[in-house]
């Protein structure tokens, strides 16, 4: 078993940082899942089967060659998410980005890195503008590209409570990813195919918008599908209320992490056995 030091990072695999003001706009970016479950470093893991499955998914929608971290995070979780991160996920056979676990918060984190907090998206539904192919540097020109982006890990709040308001009122700067509430997997896994692959957002619901990537911006579009319904079979459906990816652009399966799909629908069938 580890052992945690109070207000210490623990560096997978010893990785060192690069720092946001030696930030190229040629490098990759990274990315920052503030945990807002628990108040207290003490406080217990608190991750449910399908909540700990997004985070590991994170990883590999990232993909090797930069880095994730988990920040604000309890003793606990810490031991938790090292524990499930260094597990593969099958049947995902690509190297998932390396990870970073932090007991810090962000501002603590970016303060001890040297990072520019102006540097540092936010993703956040009540943000003016949408998230471009341009925000990160690697796709049209920008004067400040970000270096990191953070989203907040809310795990499971229907309706949405806007818990990430916390983040809001320190200040960073924000970009929004449409109306529809995503998975948080899936906000981290859009947010890097807008910013590094080039994929625009492309929803309707966008066009002409200030700030909105237009036709000719970045190299192709997401596809998407709201509210997708999972059938399980002798008439019994689940019907999910957010925004996913497509799994295939000929389908509107939604992109989903490994294993979620039984997750789901044990806790559908627990429902009716209560």
């Amino acid at each position: 078993m580890p052992t945690w030091l109070p207000l210490r990072s623990v560096v997978e695999e010893g990785k060192k940082e690069k720092r946001g003001r030696f930030f190229s706009s040629t490098m990759r970016a990274e990315y920052i899942i503030e945990h807002m479950e628990e108040d207290e470093p003490e406080a217990p893991a608190h991750f449910p089967p399908w909540a700990l499955l997004e985070y590991r998914h994170m990883l590999y929608h990232v993909g090797e060659g930069t880095t994730v971290h988990f920040t604000a995070l309890s003793r606990a979780s810490l031991d938790a998410l090292h524990e499930a991160f260094r597990q593969p996920l099958p049947p995902l056979t690509q190297k998932p980005a390396r990870f970073e676990l932090h007991a810090e918060s962000v501002t603590t984190l970016a303060q001890q890195r040297g990072w520019d907090l102006q540097r540092i998206c936010l993703l956040d539904p009540k943000a003016p503008l949408p998230l471009s192919v341009r925000d990160a540097g690697l796709h049209g020109s920008t004067p400040a590209p970000f270096t990191h982006f953070l989203f907040g890990g809310i795990l499971g709040d229907d309706p949405p409570r806007d818990r990430t308001a916390s983040l809001r009122e320190l200040g960073f700067p924000g970009r929004h990813l449409g109306s529809v509430q995503m998975s948080t997997d899936t906000a981290l896994g859009v947010t890097k195919r807008v910013v590094e692959d080039g994929l625009r957002l492309g929803l309707d619901e966008l066009r002409g918008m200030d700030g909105a990537d237009g036709a000719s911006d970045g190299c192709g579009a997401l596809s998407f599908v709201d509210s997708p319904t999972l059938q399980f079979g002798r008439g019994e459906s689940v019907e999910l209320p957010y925004r996913y990816l497509v799994a295939d652009p000929t389908t509107s399966e939604p992109l989903m992490a490994p294993g979620m799909r039984d997750i789901i629908y044990r806790d559908f069938d627990r429902t009716f056995d209560i």
